[in-house]
Parts: C-alpha cells; structure tokens; sequence
C-alpha cells in the first residue's frame, strides 16, 4: 500500500509544508516507496499521484462547467417549450447562485477537516443528479405540439391552420380543455423540477473548486502548483465554450427525437416553433460529471508530498499560468480558482465562534477601504455585463437577425469565449512582463473600460426594424386597423392564439397562421432532400397568391457578423481588465485581511452581479414584446420583439454595466492619484526636517 501521511495534524502548517521534501520525511517511509510501488497495483499507485489528481480535477471542472453553462445556450429552446417569459427563465439561470452563496461560508470553515476528494465527489454526484433532473421534464411531459390547432387524436397537419369554416367548433373546444387545472398543475411542476435542479446545482458545485485547489497546493511540490493550478485553469476555462457547442449541436435535432410521431414532423430549424433537444445535452453533460467523480472515491484523503520540481521551464511558465490562474468565466460561473481556497485555508485555524466573530469585523474593515470597495463594484459591474450577455445574447441574436439558435450559440462558442480567454491571458502578461505597480493597473483598468464603452456604441445602429406583422405591427404612416387582423381574413374565424406564420415574400408581411391570410390549400414541394411548404389561395395577399411557410427572413441578417466581432472585441478588451483590477485588490487591503477579502469579493460577485443580473436582462427583454402567446389567460413565451427596442435595451443595459466600471476605475485612479500626490508631500517634510535636524 502507498504511503499515507496518516500521523500527526490533518493539515501540515504552512511553512513546514511548503519545505517539505524527501529529506524532510521519516527515513521509513522514504525506503518503504520502492517496495510500494512494486507490490500496490499502477491503479492503486495512480491515486497517489497529484499528477493524475489534476487531470481528474481538469475533466471533472470542465464537465461540471458545461452543466451550468448549457441551460444559457438553449434558455430560448426551454421558454418556448414550456412557455416562459424571459424574466422567469432569467431567474432560472441565477437561481443556481442560490444555493452556492448560502454554503461557501461552510466550506470555507471545514476546510480540510474533511476528505475533500470524497467530498468533491459527492459535489460532483449531485451535480450530476441535477443534471438529470433538469432533463426529467421532457420525459414527463406530453409530446410537444407545434399546431396547436389541431386536435389531440389527429396529427399536427397543415390542413388545422386554414382558413375553414369547420374549424371553428373544434378551435373552442380545444381552447376549453387546455385551460384545466390538470394542466396549469403539470406546468408548474415542470417550472418547479428545473428550479429545484439549479439550485442542488449550486449546492454540488460548492466543494468542487475550493477543495480542489487546496488539495493540489497541499501535496504539490512548491514550484509546481503554480503550473497545475495554470493547467487546470487552461482546461476549464473550455467547459462554457464547449456547453455552447454541445446546445449548438443538440439544437439541430427534434426535441421529442426518441418519442416521434408517425410519418415525422414537418417542421425545419429555422421555423420559429422549432424546439430542439434541449434536454439532451443535460443528460450526456450529466454523464461525463458521473465519470470524472468516479476516481474522487479513491484518492486518499492525504498523500505523500511532491518531491521533485517539474523540469519544463518551469520558472517561464509557473510564471506565467500563475497569473493566468487569477481569471474568471464569461459565462457565469466560473470564478477565479484561488478565491474559494483562499478561505478554506484560514478558517481551519478558527473555530467556529471563532469564524462567525471575525468574518463581520473583517467584512466592515474591509468595505471601508475605498480601493477595494470602488474594484469590486466594477467587477460587479463587468460581472453584471457578462452575465446577461451569456444568458440573453443567443436569443438576442436568433430574433434580430434570424438565425437559428443552433447558430448563434455556435458564434458565441467558437468566437466570443475563445477571445475573452484571449484576453484574460494579455492581461496577466501585461501585469507580469511590464511590472505594473497599483497606479499603473488602475489606468490599464480605466483604458480597457473606456475602449470597451466605445466599441459598444455601434451596436446600437447595427440591426433593423421588425418587418410588418399582419395585425400586430403596423407601418409608419398607415392608416390604423379597424380590428385585430385583415378584414381579408374575417370569413375564415381564425384562432387568434394560433401560431403557423407564413410570409408573404412579395410585400415582406408576415401573418400569424395561413388561416389569417386566407389561405385555404396548402402543396409541399421537394427539392434538394428537403420539403417546403407553400399555402395557396391566400385571400389577404395579392392577386390570391402563395406564401411559403415560415416567418419573413431578416433584412439585416448579414450584419450578424459585425455585430458579433463587435461584442468579441468588446469582451476581450473587458477580460484584459480583470487581472490588473485583482492586483489592486490583493495590493490594497492589509495582509492580514487578503484571503478573507478575496472571498468577500466572490461572495459579492455573485449577490451582487450573478444572481440578479440575469433576471435584469430578462425584465427589460420582456418589456420589449409586441406580441404574447397566451395559456390559460397568462402570458407565456413571446412571438414578437420589437426588435429595435430589443436591441437599444439590450445594449443599453450593456452600456449602463460599463459606464459603472468606468467611473468606479476613473475613482480609483483619482484616489491613487490622491494618495501618490500626499505620500510626496510626506516624504519632501520629512526630508526637510531631517535636514534642518542634521
């Protein structure tokens, strides 16, 4: 059996750790290593092995991140699914903060009291668990019904959508029975699972990172934790990425893939009541965290300390990746690494009064400091900014450009989150290769943020209005509708909750169902592999034309690409920020108060920016719909946007976040400046009165 360091305190002090090496050890352990690792098993061997622990721990993060980032690539597929407005499925996706701010102050007391590998595998099980249960809707819910004007035993053909008299009795009926409480009940229970879901996956999600830290810089040699804590930043640092290619993926395929209705459906991704398989990417998420928890149960809860330094340049790179260790995810979740430790490694030494006394008394302290309190309201601000841009830019970029959900998550994917790593990298060499001292970082802060501000400004004209809605918008200048709909439509007593848009291409006039425009036949014409509907005999367009199925595409779809590099730019110009602006708080507060500050700025980062900002961005969203579904007598999911006050509120939130960054960095650079200007004025009296002394 490999030697276990099972003599003496759990937790070995800090500066006797970081000495310790072979010769350090009884001489007895030293010599039983050899025969060890004869008789034990390479397995067996493996697990005490720090090594293998930081590949685990690279795999199990980047898992665990694509969980809590794959329900923000498809946040559109799920409201219109289960009919959500965005302010709901904004709450849903903070309301994983919930439950990880209420446990972090626990995690960081216990410390290593506890067997952390087992712990972190216990974290990452439920996370799993979570997983599974934000997919278990789909399986207890009936097959989603793209035309709900069809009745329950026939198949959701075109003929329910046209203009036919008949259809009006079975139209009442079917608005009757979908009203019952059995229904408003299954509703509400789905809504439910998915929150309890976001909350345990806040809960697992506690132990995973700071345990895991602390555990590698425990047992790895001095010079190599750097490099590991660098390694494994570099690998999670691709699990939101990686979530927005997996909803990139999943969203190409039919939401009820294993539950098909006879002859398939006939729908396409770019119809706007596509849903994709959401539910999918939860389940093969949830899959790869169940995999990489599994080796956590093996690891010892101490092993033997590293004992030689890693022969790869290591002071080049130890260097480097230490820096580059400080970053943060775009998506929201992913905190810097060190910030959780850095509690867990001082509270052991505290009981628990002991913990409760102190943490007020430092908190006070702490927000006292002007630098630290004016930093950490502009990452609040930037955090604010990232959080309702990973949350809501997908959904922003399918309804002002039209394009399918699969590709928008795709541009932010491969794009977006690539470059902000990009920058998060410039910003720790900037810091480390120029030597930048507290006043220098500040005015690296405010340029970043200004140029950020800048680079925003132009999103507001690149888009274009909402085309003309049959019924719902109207152009500038016309004259108003006697009724809801077209006059040309009144014969057929169209449902008004219907939803089958058709186009018409000729007058770029969208109507809500065939039924509206007066449509009363329907072809399907193959072409190339693939089936278009068109709708004939349609009375509200001109000369009793056809219209093909699907909603008008887009005048301004080919400005998605600038307006996406805008953003990118934008986020990588913000992530170069955050290092410098981490340096002016470690370089701010009192020694004695860093770690504890660190976790305050974690602990306000997510009250203050993750957890409501979210539910910001999904507010104002929600103010800019022209056009409800309705369930029941409540809203549901929106058809239509307004898009240009979509896209002024969106940016303009964006615009209001970064302003706020800016102001509190031109404060801090004030302050600085303040001080520098006062510390001079200091050092020249003293020095006359030495000299008057002398």
């Amino acid at each position: 059996m490999g030697p276990r360091i099972g003599e003496g305190p759990q937790m070995p002090d800090r500066d006797t750790k970081t000495t310790m090496g072979t010769e350090d050890m009884p001489e007895s352990k030293v010599s039983m290593e050899p025969r060890d690792l004869h008789q034990d098993s390479q397995p067996r061997w493996l697990f005490h092995n720090i090594k293998f622990f930081v590949l685990c721990h690279s795999i199990l993060q980047l898992a665990q991140l694509m969980i809590s980032g794959y329900l923000k690539s498809s946040i559109s597929t799920v409201e219109k699914r289960f009919g959500l407005s965005s302010q709901t499925s904004g709450l849903l996706a903070a309301f994983n903060e919930v439950g990880n701010v209420s446990l972090i102050l626990f995690v960081s007391y216990f410390g290593s009291r506890v067997h952390r590998p087992r712990m972190i595998g216990c974290g990452a099980l439920l996370v799993a668990l979570a997983g599974l249960l934000m997919a278990l809707p789909h399986f207890i819910s009936e097959p989603y019904r793209y035309n709900h004007n069809s009745p329950e035993n026939r198949s959701q053909d075109f003929e329910s959508s046209l203009c036919l008299p008949t259809t009006v009795a079975p139209a009442s009926v079917l608005s009757n029975d979908s009203c019952s409480s059995r229904t408003e009940t299954k509703h509400l229970t789905m809504v439910g699972i998915m929150f309890t879901a976001q909350t345990l996956l806040g809960i697992g999600a506690v132990p995973i990172q700071p345990y895991g830290i602390s555990y590698i810089d425990d047992f790895a040699h001095q010079s190599n934790s750097p490099l590991y804590i660098g390694i494994l930043f570099a690998a999670t640092t691709m699990g939101p990425g990686m979530a927005y290619g997996l909803g990139s993926f999943m969203l190409r395929l039919y939401v009820d893939i294993d539950r098909m209705p006879e002859g398939g459906i006939k729908l396409t991704s770019k119809d706007p009541r596509w849903v994709g398989a959401w539910w999918l990417g939860f389940l093969i998420s949830a899959g790869l965290v169940v995999l990489a928890a599994s080796p956590y149960f093996f690891f010892p809860r101490e092993m033997p300390k590293e004992k030689h330094e890693l022969h790869l340049r290591q002071k080049v790179l130890a260097g480097a990746v230490s820096i580059v260790s400080k970053g943060k995810e775009l998506s929201s979740q992913h905190e810097p690494l060190k910030k959780e430790a850095g509690l867990a490694q001082i509270a052991p030494d505290l009981t628990v009064v002991q913990f409760i006394k102190v943490f007020p008394r430092v908190l006070v302290r702490t927000l006292r400091h002007p630098i630290f309190l004016l930093v950490v309201l502009s990452q609040v601000c930037t955090s604010s900014m990232v959080a309702g841009m990973a949350t809501f830019l997908p959904k922003v970029l399918e309804r002002q450009f039209s394009i399918t959900a699969s590709f928008a998550n795709l541009l932010l994917g491969c794009l977006t989150i690539p470059l902000s790593i990009v920058g998060m990298v410039v910003g720790g060499v900037l810091v480390k290769r120029l030597h930048l001292n507290s006043m220098q970082c500040s005015v690296l802060c405010l340029l970043g943020s200004l140029l950020c501000l800048l680079l925003s400004l132009p999103l507001f004209f690149i888009g274009c209005s909402t085309h003309h809605i049959a019924g719902i918008t109207r152009d500038l200048g016309a004259q108003p509708e006697p009724s809801l709909f077209p006059g040309c439509a009144e014969p057929c007593s169209c449902q008004s909750d219907g939803f089958n848009p058709v186009c018409d291409t000729s007058a770029h006039v969208e109507y809500t169902t065939p039924c509206h425009a007066g449509c009363t036949g329907h072809v399907v014409q193959e072409a190339l592999g693939k089936s278009q509907v068109f709708y004939t005999n349609c009375s509200c367009v001109a000369g009793n034309g056809t219209v093909p199925a699907g909603s008008c595409d887009s005048a301004c779809s080919h400005l998605v690409l600038p307006f996406i590099l805008l953003i990118s730019v934008g986020a990588t110009v913000a992530s170069i920020t955050y290092t410098p602006s981490f340096m002016l708080i470690l370089r701010g507060v009192k020694k004695e108060d860093k770690i504890l500050a660190v976790g305050m700025q974690f602990m306000l980062l997510r009250v203050l920016a993750w957890m409501p900002s979210p539910v910001i961005h999904g507010s104002a969203i929600d103010t800019t719909c022209v056009h409800w579904a309705l369930s029941c007598g409540r809203r549901a999911v929106c058809r239509y946007y307004d898009h240009d006050l979509l896209r002024h509120r969106f940016i303009g939130l964006q615009l209001f976040f970064k302003s706020g960054s800016l102001v509190c960095f031109a404060l801090v650079v004030a302050i600085l400046r303040q001080q520098k200007k006062e510390a001079s004025i200091k050092a020249t009296v003293k020095s006359s009165d030495l000299q008057q002394q002398l």
